[in-house]
């Protein structure tokens, strides 16, 4: 069946055809739910609320871009919306930049996906959102401010802050490892 006829069908209540559909979407999309949340439980629940938002807004999709995109803007959006629910902004937003330090790449050759996945799944919500937008989804500091009602310095803030998290445990991670 084609993306088109399924889509319809969705929209038309078919439940075969939703069911179509999230089978073809539902294992690229629960990676991005699993960069913006801190288990597989919460990924879960963020995949679901989400698809609920896909089926119900399927309407608005103008077909002028790949669903996979549109969806993953969905999920992004119930991301931020849940951040602010869960009001953890309180995470020190200082706007004095700390300097980065280098990692040395070659300590990231041994570490899989998965470890960078839990690691990064371990930073507090607001540099674990920060991160994923800035560094995965590729948004702007100013864009991030925007979104997660921050200063722009806040944002570069938190983005710092995530980085030295990650390369003190991929340092640490390494030195277990050797």
């Amino acid at each position: 069946m084609q993306i088109n006829d399924i889509i319809k069908g969705c929209i038309g209540g078919d439940i075969l055809c939703q069911k179509e559909l999230f089978d073809l979407l539902a294992g690229k999309l629960m990676g991005v739910c699993m960069r913006y949340s801190k288990d597989k439980m919460e990924a879960e629940d963020l995949l679901q609320d989400s698809f609920i938002k896909i089926f119900t807004n399927l309407e608005s999709f103008k077909n002028d871009g790949p669903l996979e995109a549109w969806a993953r803007r969905i999920i992004i959006n119930t991301s931020i919306k849940k951040y602010h629910k869960m009001s953890y902004q309180n995470e020190s937003p200082s706007s004095d930049l700390m300097p980065e330090k280098t990692t040395d790449f070659s300590a990231l050759d041994g570490l899989l996906y998965n470890e960078l996945l839990e690691m990064v799944n371990d930073l507090p919500q607001g540099y674990r959102v920060v991160f994923n937008l800035y560094a995965v989804e590729g948004y702007s500091h100013k864009e991030i401010a925007e979104l997660l009602n921050i200063k722009e310095a806040t944002s570069r803030s938190q983005l710092v802050k995530a980085r030295m998290v990650l390369q003190e445990k991929i340092t640490k991670s390494q030195k277990i490892v050797i």
